[in-house]
């Protein structure tokens, strides 16, 4: 039975003095030996016999052919390296022929982990391109992917993983990692491992992966206290006059999506052929959500309205808005929160104004599975998160219902 102490593994590059190119030059080769036994291969870097080190086995000097040779030849130990740590710790033994051909399927451009997500990546770039996706999702995934490979590197030593790697503890270790090594919060992590597992399904369905390997692995999100404007500040921030003309035209996109639930992303897109006259007299915006697909419906207020009539001719290719980045838009909200006293100890960004859609709209009594419809969810439930049940809203619903107590509080008072 073959040994798997560390002590028995070596690499040695050495000539191939036998067989000389035309050139003049003599391939390095490449011996593997693990347990005594040895495996050899060809490097396919050429050098003049008289430049080789034979003591040390690299290139003598410090041209820049010397250089680039050695840089390679350590490039190959490292490569061989990884895939002796990695064989050992999923197999429990070694021998120099599965080790040899490990290295080489994976050098000569058999699949692994990151070369399936950088694959990924450009599939994902194309839709983009092509409008299918959006860039922050690209960039999401792009981050979650260099993530990966840092943890990969300091966790394992490893600069690329094969399909087998992708463990149970793997996927539980890089969970540490994001909240242990860089301090990140327990959604953002909740984020990062969606996209983690998208990855994984679809290596999975693609017959790379041969199991789940988040089988053990639980987490859900946290929900949060999200922010929305009351009524009352909506209106003095409706009533607000901008010094700037930009600060104003965010200010009308703001209460825009106010009244209308459509999100940044939403509103940037919307062109004058998703507002239609519907049957019933009123109009309507009629539009496919960019991050969900899901369709969202939403019968236009006189203030959205007067919005749209507002900046009519301002923008070019059919579009309703000249609508700025979202950094300049909540730069502007945060400046003009700033200048209005009850919205000074909140945090103005543009999304706040989809939370308070949610939030005006059903204390003012609009069933939720009609706001539900309108914000464009696939479920009921996410719009229950969106959708706070204001204290305005529970105190109008108890005095709906205070009468039918009227005679029970007589016959109290009457016992006083």
């Amino acid at each position: 039975m073959e040994t798997t102490k560390k002590s028995t593994f070596k690499v040695l590059f050495y000539l191939k003095k036998n067989a000389p190119k035309k050139n003049g030059k003599v391939t390095v080769m490449c011996r593997i030996t693990v347990n005594g036994n040895q495996s050899a291969f060809s490097t396919k870097l050429d050098i003049s016999a008289s430049n080789w080190d034979l003591k040390y086995g690299r290139v003598l000097g410090k041209s820049r052919e010397a250089q680039d040779v050695n840089g390679k030849l350590d490039k190959i130990r490292l490569g061989i390296e990884e895939c002796y740590s990695k064989i050992l710790k999923n197999e429990g033994a070694v021998n120099s022929t599965k080790l040899k051909n490990a290295f080489l399927g994976m050098e000569s451009g058999e699949l692994t982990f990151f070369r399936f997500c950088e694959q990924f990546l450009l599939d994902f770039d194309k839709k983009v391109g092509s409008g299918l996706r959006a860039i922050g999702s690209y960039r999401r995934y792009r981050t979650l992917i260099k993530h990966l490979r840092n943890f990969a590197r300091v966790k394992y030593g490893y600069t690329d993983v094969s399909f087998n790697d992708l463990t149970p503890d793997f996927v539980q270790d890089f969970d540490y990692y994001l909240r242990d090594d860089h301090q990140l919060g327990h959604n953002t992590v909740w984020v990062y491992m969606i996209g983690f597992t998208t990855l994984c399904r679809l290596a999975m369905s693609r017959k790379h992966l041969a199991f789940n390997p988040f089988s053990e692995y639980k987490n859900t999100k946290k929900d949060r206290d999200r922010g929305y404007l009351l009524r009352n500040e909506l209106e003095q921030l409706v009533t607000f006059n901008c010094e700037k003309k930009k600060d104003e035209l965010v200010k009308d996109l703001f209460v825009f999506s106010c009244f209308t639930g459509l999100s940044y992303s939403d509103i940037k897109g919307l062109r004058n052929s998703n507002i239609q006259d519907f049957f019933d007299g009123n109009q309507w915006i009629i539009i496919r959500r960019k991050k969900t697909a899901t369709s969202s419906n939403v019968m236009l207020l006189d203030i959205p309205k007067m919005i749209i009539e507002k900046y009519a001719g301002f923008s070019k290719d059919g579009k309703v808005f000249p609508v700025p980045s979202n950094t300049v838009c909540n730069d502007s909200l945060k400046r003009i929160s700033q200048l209005i006293d009850c919205l000074k100890q909140k945090k103005v960004t543009f999304h706040l104004a989809r939370h308070t859609f949610a939030t005006l709209f059903l204390s003012e009594g609009v069933p939720l599975e009609s706001l539900s419809k309108m914000l464009g969810h696939k479920n009921i439930a996410t719009t229950q998160i969106y959708a706070k049940i204001l204290n305005e809203k529970v105190g109008k619903d108890m005095q709906k219902v205070s009468h039918k107590f009227k005679g029970m509080e007589q016959s109290f008072v009457s016992q006083l």
